[in-house]
């Protein structure tokens, strides 16, 4: 019977160990805050963007937990990314490309209207401006870039009939960035910028009488129960990033940096398949039409696409978006348009 004392005992300091070590483990483990994409985008932030964060170190195998907010909660407009970024305040975003533009004209190089009019030339795209968007956002906002994602081509919903893309003349139409409101006044339209949030009332109430965004998310945000026509032209890919201040990218071990960027180029990977599949479902969806499996059935006329409207958008390359563009980017980085012409050019064929 002398045992049971000392079994007992053992027991006791191996359960007093076990208590006493999560504290001490926890400490170990890396916290990290994390801005998402608005959750009035719909699906790609619900069904890929939330899991991964949510469960980010099973994702990349660290000892990392992140404090993830989609942006529309948490009081921060989605113009000033890169400022809260560079004050300090998260670690992580999932940034809005065109949405920052402002405050870093080189990133809108990314996504000039009319250079990514489908999936396949988006990757190349990104892939070829990847690098000078990094160096850029390192040197000014002490902000990493690990990864590049597109919520798809961004098409037209009007609530007044449309036959073609120059029909928008004299109408007013709602965008989110300098190159596309440009874009717009090519085709005679009047640009009128209107934060995501705030469109399906802008369109409600005559506001705008039409409006520029993925089909998903209109889908997502019911933009078909105030307007009647879509055009699945795709003006831009609406390609957005993540990225990591260089402070809490500097707290990892090299082989951690390994694992996250890792983790990123598998998030990246699954959100380009993903958009696409999301792009064809949601056109069928907005007019009715089967297979629809992830958003709501609606009546929208599906107006087609002409080779006029192609030409149209093709064009606005070289006639609106680089030269606008070039023009204020190289106010604020001198070599901005000589580096999106040795980089991204070529992979257009333009010269």
């Amino acid at each position: 019977m002398t045992h049971a004392p000392l079994s007992r005992l053992l027991a006791g300091a191996l359960l007093g160990a076990a208590l006493l070590a999560p504290p001490a483990f926890a400490q170990d483990r890396i916290k990290f805050k994390a801005i998402g994409q608005p959750l009035a985008t719909g699906l790609i932030q619900k069904n890929k963007e939330q899991p991964f964060f949510e469960n980010f170190a099973q994702r990349t195998g660290l000892a990392v937990d992140v404090d993830y907010k989609p942006i529309d909660t948490l009081g921060v407009k989605d113009t000033e990314q890169l400022r809260v970024m560079k004050a300090g305040l998260f670690d992580i975003v999932s940034l809005r490309v065109s949405q920052n533009s402002r405050d870093e004209p080189t990133i809108l190089g990314l996504d000039l209207v009319g250079a990514s009019p489908d999936y396949a030339t988006g990757r190349k795209v990104a892939r070829a401006y990847f690098d000078t968007m990094d160096q850029r956002l390192q040197q000014q906002f002490q902000v990493k870039l690990l990864g590049v994602w597109p919520f798809g081509p961004q098409i037209l919903f009007c609530k007044k009939p449309i036959t073609r893309l120059a029909d928008v003349k004299g109408m007013k139409v709602r965008v989110y960035d300098q190159n596309l409101a440009k874009f717009i006044e090519m085709v005679g339209g009047t640009p009128v910028p209107v934060s995501f949030a705030d469109t399906h009332q802008s369109l409600s109430l005559g506001v705008v009488d039409c409006a520029i965004t993925g089909p998903s998310s209109a889908n997502s945000a019911g933009w078909p129960e105030v307007t009647t026509h879509q055009l699945p032209i795709g003006f831009q890919m609406a390609l957005n990033g993540y990225a990591i201040t260089l402070k809490a990218w500097n707290q990892l071990k090299p082989d951690q940096q390994v694992k996250l960027k890792a983790a990123f180029d598998g998030l990246t990977d699954e959100i380009w398949k993903y958009s696409e599949e999301l792009f064809q479902d949601a056109l069928n969806c907005n007019q009715g039409k089967d297979p629809c499996t992830t958003g709501k059935k609606f009546k929208l006329v599906n107006v087609p696409v002409t080779p006029a409207d192609i030409e149209l958008v093709r064009g606005a390359v070289s006639k609106v978006s680089l030269p606008v563009w070039a023009e204020v980017c190289d106010k604020s980085n001198a070599n901005c348009s000589k580096q999106w012409q040795a980089t991204v050019a070529p992979v257009l064929g333009l010269k």
